[in-house]
């Protein structure tokens, strides 16, 4: 039997009972209960139908209207809900308190804030039960929230993406590419089949749609098999990289619980057979809307309704091991979980900024937006609403945000839209998160061309921390890693059998994305001969003492030499044409042998090593430029010999 909504329960049920309606029309009774009957088997219309003809008997019989407000209730017709509620109170003011209550729910949810207010404050004076007026409370502070918001506007200008994504069908759950190539979004279809009471079945696929070279998005397709399948797909998460789809699907025989997350791998221009990520991050319970985080180390989904859920669903995090494995998930706490539902997690390519929905927190009705930031101790700051008019009363939700931080996508069913839809618009100031830029490109054998599978590592030189460790994307060799800004990074390329690469990015004092870094990467097989610029041991200028930040490309040469016992090096020191001969000498010669010192303190032997400075006679670039200098000083390593350990 369907469940009957508590103002029924308070209204009807207990009248049936005791046959105490607010009409004395027998006949009218009957054809109520009847209508009861219907709405109890979900054929509404069919109920509808029949309290219509109950008031063609009594117009003044109210229990058939609070029937009809539920029915429109159930069907999202809250304006036809207001005026049916409204019409009891002109029968009747006295009737029940609750009425008050139940009216001011549905004029918050069609943006009638005022008049909400009014019946939420009419409530809390005459409400007779502590539970409820508590409960009206807490809508009044909302009410309050959504009027306030609505006279102190944020900055928004959304727009509507083209027909090319946004079909006449419901669009929603938008998933980018770091560089912005690619889109993904879940699309519910509709099938042959219809439900018992003769609704259209849909189901959902995903679609994805990819950039142009003129910069537009073009017409989207549908991914496909393996992923796609007759059953449902959705809430799809791509990786910052492209490499991995996780995703959502149900009731599946394999299947945990009611609703799953699965993944699947980038496999040339298609995709690996899916799997089902298993426990401990799936369990009996609904698990969905995941979202990793751009270096693929966290897991953030929502559950419900776990034994340490908050309220509803709430949001969890899971890590990723050094073995593949996911660590148990932990909820994220009441500072970003409420009592109500929170789910839709985003969490930015900075790894610090989390944009979710919720029901739950004070907004402006149906699903909002808010944000969050973890702190340093990996707590999270209280969740702050996005605001109006970028939140509504309608479903906003879905938001994700590119990597510079400046422009959002996410799915509404606002005036405008065919049914649900995918917007962009950009993101004001005080919401974006901390910019990202990337770098992508091809790492491939030197001499073959062919492409590689290597390791491409990002570390913050700042922190020594590993912000992005993965392997390329093959067989193309491809990788595309993130990098925020306001630090310094170190890149390391590296491959079994050859000679690491090494590139450095300055962005300590840099603001704001004004570029990103298309980087083709030509690694060296091991042999004599090859050379190598490290291009993250640094100096103080006109000295030869390490830095600190040193370190961790001295480590990489160091971790070499161990995986390469018969390994001879030659470490050369060289400088810009700044100065005179003897002093470059000196100075390049004197680089050299630290970094040859520090090698032996570290258990290299000596007898394979050497060191040398060349000054400024084996230029890189031109001495004449800035920039040429900035590459001619450097300390590279040639491979001597490889002789048997």
């Amino acid at each position: 039997m369907k469940w009957i909504p508590i103002i029924l329960l308070f209204f009807v049920f207990n009248f049936i009972k005791a046959q105490n309606y607010s009409t004395n029309d027998r006949k009218a009774i009957e054809l109520f209960e009847k209508a009861l009957e219907y709405y109890n088997q979900g054929q509404l219309e069919t109920a509808l139908a029949i309290v219509q003809k109950v008031h063609e008997r009594d117009k003044n019989f109210i229990e058939p209207y609070l029937l009809k407000a539920d029915i429109y209730h159930e069907q999202n017709k809250y304006l036809d809900e207001i005026g049916t509620l409204k019409k009891v109170i002109e029968i009747n003011p006295g009737f029940n308190e609750k009425i008050f209550l139940m009216l001011g729910k549905a004029e918050y949810k069609t943006g009638n804030y005022p008049d909400a207010v009014e019946h939420f404050n009419h409530f809390i004076e005459v409400g007779q039960v502590h539970n409820e007026i508590a409960e009206a409370k807490n809508w009044l502070r909302k009410a309050e929230f959504a009027a306030y918001a609505i006279e102190h506007p944020v900055p928004f200008d959304p727009v509507l993406l083209s027909t090319n994504i946004n079909s006449p069908y419901k669009d929603y759950w938008p998933s980018l590419t770091i560089d912005e190539q690619e889109l993904y979004y879940t699309v519910q279809l509709p099938t042959n089949q219809r439900s018992p009471y003769g609704d259209m079945v849909y189901q959902e696929d995903l679609f994805v749609s990819k950039k142009g070279t003129d910069g537009k998005w073009q017409a989207s397709k549908n991914i496909g098999p393996p992923i796609n399948t007759d059953d449902n797909e959705g809430s799809q998460s791509i990786s910052a990289n492209g490499q991995f789809l996780f995703y959502v699907a149900c009731n599946r025989k394999v299947d945990f619980g009611s609703c799953d997350i699965y993944y699947s791998e980038k496999a040339g221009n298609g995709w690996t057979k899916p799997k089902n990520i298993g426990q401990p991050i799936n369990s009996t319970y609904w698990e969905s809307t995941p979202s990793a985080s751009a270096d693929g180390r966290m897991l953030f989904f929502s559950s419900g309704v776990r034994p340490d859920s908050k309220g509803g669903k709430d949001i969890y995090v899971s890590y990723k091991r050094d073995d593949g494995s996911w660590t148990t998930p932990q909820n994220l706490g009441d500072s970003i979980n409420s009592k109500g539902n929170e789910y839709a997690p985003f969490i930015h390519p900075d790894g610090k900024t989390l944009y979710f929905s919720s029901d739950g927190w004070t907004g402006m009705g149906g699903q909002d937006i808010f944000f969050s930031r973890m702190k340093d101790d990996s707590t999270w700051t209280t969740p702050k609403n996005l605001g109006y008019p970028i939140n509504t009363s309608y479903d906003d939700f879905g938001l994700i945000v590119n990597g510079s931080g400046q422009y959002a996508f996410f799915s509404s069913n606002r005036k405008g839209s065919q049914d649900w839809d995918l917007y962009t618009f950009e993101l004001y100031p005080e919401a974006q998160p901390n910019p990202v830029t990337y770098v992508k490109g091809k790492v491939y054998d030197i001499k073959t061309k062919e492409p590689l599978l290597a390791t491409v590592e990002i570390i913050d030189l700042v922190k020594d921390q590993t912000i992005y460790k993965a392997p390329t994307i093959m067989p193309q060799g491809t990788y595309i890693a993130c990098i925020p800004l306001k630090s310094n990074y170190a890149m390391n390329v590296s491959a079994q059998g050859y000679l690491f690469y090494s590139e450095n990015f300055t962005l300590e004092k840099v603001k704001k994305v004004d570029k990103s870094y298309i980087i083709d990467v030509p690694l060296q097989p091991i042999e004599p001969g090859s050379v190598v610029v490290l291009k993250n041991i640094f100096y103080e200028t006109d000295k030869f003492q390490l830095k600190k930040e040193s370190e961790i490309e001295l480590k990489k040469l160091i971790n070499l030499l161990q995986k390469n016992p018969g390994l001879c090096i030659e470490i050369s020191g060289h400088t810009d044409n700044v100065g005179g001969l003897e002093h470059n000498k000196s100075l390049s010669t004197n680089r050299a042998k630290t970094v040859y010192e520090y090698l032996i303190q570290h258990g290299i032997k000596a007898e394979r090593l050497k060191y040398a400075g060349y000054a400024y006679s084996k230029p890189l670039a031109d001495n004449n430029t800035a920039e040429g200098r900035a590459l001619n000083r450097r300390t590279e390593f040639k491979v001597l010999a490889i002789n048997k350990p």
